[in-house]
């Protein structure tokens, strides 16, 4: 089943509108909660006197409730920054996830990996840490990148004398950094999308769903031709959820797209419907989100 709430109210407005629509469907597009939607810094400016809830953010993050057609649920988490721990305190008591089953890593930066540390604390508990370890996606440079933060994170085993901590126990597996090179989780496919996160960097989204075909793009500022061809209408076929990056309401910005590039974007690609994430916190969520649906109309 495909639900998706990245602003906390926003999607899950689009959930409920849909929810008959789903029910009819013999496989359930996958459910989708959007644990944090701002940008880097994760909550308003320190200096800001914007204090209101619907600005009281945390990193972009996708998680993903796919379930099978036995009834079997599998939770897939997009990205761990380092607003992860409250995330969990805030969405997953509320949505009840019961555990991650996996994890999936747009890019190396700070607000998508800081929070990796955290992983530990939905995973089951046993005081000699032999547990299943979490599969982890990643690309050869978010690897590389994360094996320095993080190198007790991707130790195979200890070293003569090392001490057993408790630590997340991951499962690192290698994907590259192209439409044409899908990879299954959990029973669902993922096709990488190679945007531009400034024009030295290549990140990641990633291209997922069967009924119901989503595209997450949290960080871009440009989009490559074969990647935006792969999920336009006129090319890979209409999205029926394009969730884009968005940081400022004027641009331009040299690694993010801005509300008139992201706008531009969404003329071009064309999905049935388009939610922002990563703003900062001059958008104001009620006056731009009225603003917004009288654009669309």
């Amino acid at each position: 089943m495909t639900t998706a709430a990245v602003s906390g109210t926003t999607i899950s407005e689009w959930s409920e509108r849909n929810s008959h629509q789903r029910q009819q469907r013999e496989e359930q597009p996958p459910e989708l909660a959007a644990s944090g939607t701002t940008a880097s810094d994760s909550s308003e400016s320190i200096n800001s006197e914007w204090s209101s809830h619907q600005r009281q953010q945390c990193n972009p993050s996708l998680l993903i409730d796919y379930e099978h057609e036995n009834g079997d649920h599998h939770y897939i988490l997009i990205d761990a920054g380092k607003n992860f721990k409250e995330q969990v305190l805030r969405w997953f008591i509320r949505y009840k996830i019961p555990q991650l089953d996996a994890i999936i890593l747009t890019h190396e930066h700070a607000d998508a990996v800081l929070g990796l540390d955290e992983i530990r604390g939905v995973q089951p508990y046993n005081p000699y840490n032999n547990i299943e370890p979490t599969p982890i996606y990643v690309n050869q440079f978010t690897m590389d990148s994360v094996s320095v933060k993080f190198p007790y994170l991707v130790e195979k085993k200890l070293k003569e004398g090392q001490e057993l901590r408790r630590v997340a126990q991951l499962d690192w597996k290698i994907i590259e950094n192209s439409c044409e090179r899908p990879f299954n989780v959990a029973g669902l496919q993922f096709t990488p999308l190679p945007v531009m996160h400034g024009e030295d960097y290549e990140s990641l989204g990633f291209l997922f769903g069967k009924n119901s075909k989503v595209a997450y793009v949290s960080d871009v500022s440009r989009f490559p031709e074969d990647t935006e061809y792969a999920i336009s209408s006129n090319g890979g076929g209409q999205l029926d959820l394009l969730i884009l990056d968005t940081l400022y309401k004027k641009g331009p910005h040299n690694t993010h797209f801005c509300l008139p590039e992201s706008l531009e974007a969404v003329k071009r690609i064309q999905p049935k419907r388009a939610l922002f994430v990563g703003m900062t916190h001059e958008f104001e969520h009620y006056r731009d989100n009225k603003e917004l649906a009288d654009w669309s109309k």
